[in-house]
């Protein structure tokens, strides 16, 4: 069994439906610094962080208390979206954000696997620094809930899980908060 510590990125200079890539604000990183003196309650372990700034910043911190260096893990990454530009990303993301799996395309279902897939292959307890909907997948896994957005974790939140091949088991709901896009 693999204790999952799934932190969503701390608060970043722009919405996702605005900048494909932003870093953290000042708020994000302040966010970060706390998140990561919390974690100094546990012993250092496997640290995943998806490619996106605003996560590798978020892992940095992380990073520093732990003197590791996080492996960066393409299939915990943003969802991807249909469009690069803003207007669109964003309604089609409000739209993602309100349905059900079972009725999105299937290349979302194929990114669902990937996430729910990389989360299982993990052995031994790991942090993973990542996305809004990334996390929500695996609270969706542990709830058996097909919702996208099972609930709204908040910028640094710590969402904990005991996941064991298809027991897949909520410890702790992260703090949650309002989104920008719901």
């Amino acid at each position: 069994m693999a204790r999952l510590y799934l932190i969503r990125h701390g608060k970043a200079t722009g919405g996702w439906y605005t900048d494909p890539d932003p870093g953290l604000n000042d708020v994000g990183r302040e966010q970060a610094e706390t998140m990561a003196a919390a974690l100094m309650l546990t012993e250092p372990m496997l640290l995943l962080t998806s490619p996106l700034r605003r996560t590798r910043e978020t892992a940095a911190a992380i990073e520093r208390r732990w003197g590791v260096q996080a492996q960066v893990e393409l299939r915990v990454a943003e969802i991807p979206s249909p469009s690069v530009i803003p207007q669109y990303r964003a309604e089609w993301l409000k739209n993602v954000l309100q349905s059900r799996w079972a009725d999105l395309e299937q290349s979302l279902g194929l990114w669902r696997q990937h996430v729910r897939k990389t989360l299982l292959d993990l052995t031994r307890d790991t942090v993973v620094v990542s996305h809004f909907v990334a996390i929500n997948v695996a609270v969706g896994y542990a709830l058996k809930d097909d919702r996208v957005t099972c609930f709204r974790p908040e910028n640094c939140s710590c969402t904990v899980l005991d996941v064991e091949g298809d027991d897949w088991r909520v410890v702790a709901l992260g703090a949650e908060g309002a989104s920008s896009i719901l």
